[in-house]
């Protein structure tokens, strides 16, 4: 703990630092005055991403920080490390896997750290490891990293590389903490015995190697993320560099599948594969699972690859070291309060609106077609459930009543695949399941025991119930707290707008009953039709009305997703 005198010597250095700053713009200002050409912005090789002092002297370790006012307009009440938001992105996968003592102990230490030092967000808490993208202030976020450092004896976490962006606008941080039992940290459907080992993953490349590599030829360069984050931005090497991949995959899951078609084995022959996604979490399973299969599968070895690769940090780092963009085209879609963004220099200019070159949106309104890449509201394909990217104006006319977004509006790749309804989209994924799975028995011998077979994406077929007082609050209850997350809570109610855990009063833990908020009636009616007594996870819900009491505060704060 920081004696008195030690925090009077901070806060003197930060007041000094901030009346520097604010002469340093005050000249900026007079000289732009006097020359109108010349350009306040930071050039692209003076914004740096690295340790400052208080991540060393705190957290110490691999670590990378990064201030949102670099390149940013914002005020200086943001700039005060008192006032302002910081995010922290990381992962950590841990080989052996912990056993069930062990993994609830990091659970309890996540959750109680989290509340001691007011940390917000999402946890995912697996056997094989931890993935969190959480907010918190400045000071607060970098002690509990210190906790997480040190937890075990800095057994676990001794080597993890915490991504920190400080001085986001307070609004940007997550209204609570969530923590969650799940099986993998991410969901590639390959838990227990059927995940590679983490040892087993690509050679992690800096950014700047990365970005060198991206030239090279023979060389493929493969979008490990979801089709619809690569919808508004992706990386574009040159001409003769690296040839571009998207899987075109609508869930995680659906990558193990992909990698193992004949269409793909073709492209990744005689070939240095790449691999990138947001923070690089994503990157170890697909990678390991790749050198696994050249290791042990006779028809991937013959393919001759001739290395696998991926991007350490993601394209969160890879932003951090090429503010101005480098080889990346369009918005990095993110899993937090900024939904997504450019890189620095770029976002600063959109900002400014300073010759910002629509080229630079490389999405499209699902409705009208217009050039858009801004992820809002929560309206989903009504064939497949991922996120809708739709325009302002057509969520207006909407809402006026002027033009209806109906079942029609689907997304881009339901349009493109011809897939018109929920029955013909699980068709599809079930064949292609089944072959896989049939391969996995005769190859390895793995058996598709009762136990996974729960554990896979729940058919629901929509129904809609009764709703003559037109309420839209809803009571669910006997959920899986291993499988159901804020993620997957919004996939079974579409609609959804606030959500309110309801937690053990000893243990302060989630024990499966949620009360949400849904944006109208119908939504309402459709979620107790379709869910209420129906098995999910191999649980049969309670799915009622449940109307606000007049007493109390509803939706309450905090509760909005």
């Amino acid at each position: 703990m920081q004696t008195a005198e030690e925090v009077k010597v901070k806060v003197d250095k930060e007041k000094k630092r901030m009346k520097k700053d604010k002469k340093k713009q005050k000249k900026e200002k007079k000289e732009k005055s006097l020359n109108p050409t010349s350009s306040t912005q930071q050039k692209p090789d003076e914004i740096t991403a690295a340790p400052n002092k208080d991540d060393i002297d705190i957290v110490g370790g691999r670590i990378v920080s990064y201030s949102a006012t670099v390149v940013n307009n914002i005020s200086s009440e943001v700039q005060d490390d008192s006032r302002g938001c910081t995010l922290l992105l990381f992962y950590q996968y841990i080989e052996p896997m912990l056993d069930e003592n062990s993994v609830q102990d990091l659970f309890n230490h996540v959750q109680s750290t989290g509340d001691k030092y007011t940390i917000t967000g999402r946890a995912r808490v697996a056997c094989e490891g931890l993935n969190c993208t959480l907010t918190g202030s400045y000071d607060n976020i970098r002690n509990w990293c210190k906790s997480l450092r040190s937890y075990c004896n800095e057994k676990h976490f001794s080597e993890t590389e915490f991504k920190l962006t400080d001085h986001l606008p307070p609004g940007q941080a997550f209204p609570r903490l969530h923590v969650f039992r799940v099986e993998e940290i991410v969901n590639y459907g390959l838990a227990g015995k059927r995940a590679p080992s983490i040892h087993m993953s690509g050679v992690h490349l800096e950014p700047s190697e990365y970005h060198k590599k991206m030239t090279e030829d023979h060389t493929v360069i493969i979008d490990v993320r979801n089709h619809y984050e690569a919808q508004i931005g992706k990386f574009a090497p040159p001409e003769n560099g690296a040839k571009y991949i998207d899987p075109l995959m609508r869930k995680s899951t659906e990558f193990p599948i992909w990698l193992d078609k004949p269409e793909t084995k073709e492209m990744l022959k005689g070939k240095q594969v790449l691999m990138y996604c947001t923070g690089g979490v994503r990157c170890e399973r697909a990678s390991a699972l790749l050198r696994t299969k050249i290791e042990t599968e006779e028809d991937t070895k013959a393919l001759g690859i001739k290395g696998v690769f991926q991007l350490q940090g993601g394209i969160d780092k890879y932003f951090r070291d090429f503010p101005d963009g480098g080889w990346w085209r369009g918005k990095n879609y993110v899993f937090d309060k900024r939904f997504s963004h450019a890189p620095p220099v770029l976002e600063n200019k959109e900002r400014l609106k300073q010759d910002v070159d629509e080229n630079e949106v490389l999405g499209n309104c699902e409705a009208c077609h217009k050039p858009w890449d801004k992820y809002r509201g929560k309206r989903r394909c009504p064939t497949c459930g991922v996120p809708s990217l739709i325009c302002r104006d057509c969520y207006d006319a909407d809402k006026n009543k002027i033009r209806k977004l109906d079942r029609s509006i689907r997304c881009e790749l339901c349009v493109n695949e011809g897939i018109t309804s929920k029955r013909q989209l699980r068709e599809r994924e079930d064949e292609a399941m089944e072959q896989y799975e049939k391969k996995l028995r005769q190859q390895f011998g793995f058996e598709t025991s009762s136990k996974q077979q729960s554990h896979k994406k729940p058919v629901i077929k929509t129904r809609s119930a009764p709703n003559p007082e037109s309420i839209t609050r809803l009571f669910i209850k006997n959920m899986s707290v291993k499988q159901v997350d804020q993620e997957q809570l919004c996939e079974l109610v579409p609609g959804v707008t606030h959500i309110e855990w309801i937690t053990d009063r000893k243990t302060q833990q989630w024990y499966g009953a949620v009360n949400v908020e849904v944006a109208s009636p119908e939504d309402a009616s459709r979620a107790v039709g379709s869910l209420n007594k129906q098995k999910i996870y191999g649980r049969v819900l309670h799915c009622a009305y449940s109307k606000p009491d007049p007493k109390s505060i509803w939706p309450p704060p905090n509760s909005k997703i």
